[in-house]
């Protein structure tokens, strides 16, 4: 049993609460992750709805997914049967599921099918954030003259009560000036922090600020162990840490496994930060990392951190 409370974070000016942690369901619909073909499989359905369930059990309130997770929103559906009070229910859209592909879509009927697709296969009445699933350069014009009009349409309709866009890091200040979104998701973790400017742009805005990859795409859990040895770009990223946190040797799983406590610590510094979606398959891992706030990290750790990752 994980022995850390979550702390509730507000999400800008939306009024919403929401856990520190965030679920990031991609991994329980959709094939992902480091290492080979077996270990990025996705798990099955019990597994999935037992990752869900155990959310719940830890304090966790944000559930983050998206159409493109094949069949992480019908998972979360089944999971949430009976449950839904009390969750931060949050999808994507102009990214759709075709299995095992997936194609973009950011018409205003793409998006209205979209959209309803989701309140099925999620089992609920009403969508907390639907965020827009940024696609390539391409679709820009449609998402803006199309995608976003539709989402304001479910809002009016009571289908969505709020609306955000997953961008890259590059499209946060045009996100922010466009001055139609109540949250943004963005990737921000102790190894890339190139979206600390635009997320306190956005904060200043009074956006809600979702960290997707806040633990480095696992880059900054045990798991990385599973790359080390294969991936010199991630070994040379990732090596100081373990070495700043007592490594032997670079595969040395106790350095390791302090690794995701430090990448909180860092994340948990700035106040912007609504919640940080965690990405795993695993109840257990889950639980691992909600013990992670608990341990106590020497806030000059991180400052070292933050300086050898500059």
């Amino acid at each position: 049993m994980a022995t850390a409370t979550i702390e509730p974070r507000a999400l800008g000016r939306t009024g919403e609460t929401v856990s520190f942690i965030g679920l990031g369901a991609l991994e329980i619909g959709r094939d992902w992750g480091l290492g080979g073909e077996a270990d990025r499989r996705r798990c099955d359905e019990p597994t999935a709805i037992a990752v869900v369930n155990r959310a719940l059990e830890l304090g966790i309130t944000c559930i983050d997914t998206a159409r493109a997770y094949h069949r992480s929103e019908e998972r979360i559906g089944l999971a949430l049967e009976g449950k839904r009070h009390g969750v931060f229910l949050a999808t994507k859209c102009g990214e759709h599921s075709n299995e095992p592909d997936t194609y973009y879509d950011f018409s205003r009927e793409g998006i209205r099918r979209s959209i309803d697709e989701s309140l099925s296969l999620l089992r609920t009445e009403k969508i907390d954030l639907l965020q827009i699933h940024w696609g390539p350069a391409q679709h820009e014009p449609q998402l803006w003259a199309e995608t976003v009009p539709e989402m304001q349409a479910a809002r009016d309709a009571g289908k969505v009560r709020f609306i955000g866009a997953s961008c890259p890091t590059n499209k946060i200040g045009q996100c922010v000036d466009a001055g139609v979104f109540d949250v943004l998701q963005v990737s921000y973790h102790l190894l890339s922090r190139e979206a600390e400017p635009g997320i306190e742009q956005a904060a200043a805005a009074g956006l809600g600020i979702l960290v997707r990859d806040g633990l480095g795409a696992g880059r900054l859990t045990p798991r990385v162990r599973l790359a080390l040895d294969g991936d010199p770009a991630v070994a040379a990223r990732v090596r100081p840490l373990l070495d700043l946190l007592g490594a032997a040797e670079i595969g040395d799983e106790a350095a390791a496994a302090k690794l995701p406590a430090l990448a909180l610590a860092f994340l948990r510094r700035n106040p912007a930060v609504g919640s940080v979606l965690v990405g795993t398959k695993s109840p257990v891992h889950l639980a691992e990392d909600v013990d992670a706030l608990a341990e106590t990290v020497d806030p000059g750790l991180v400052d070292e951190a933050v300086a050898l990752t500059a």
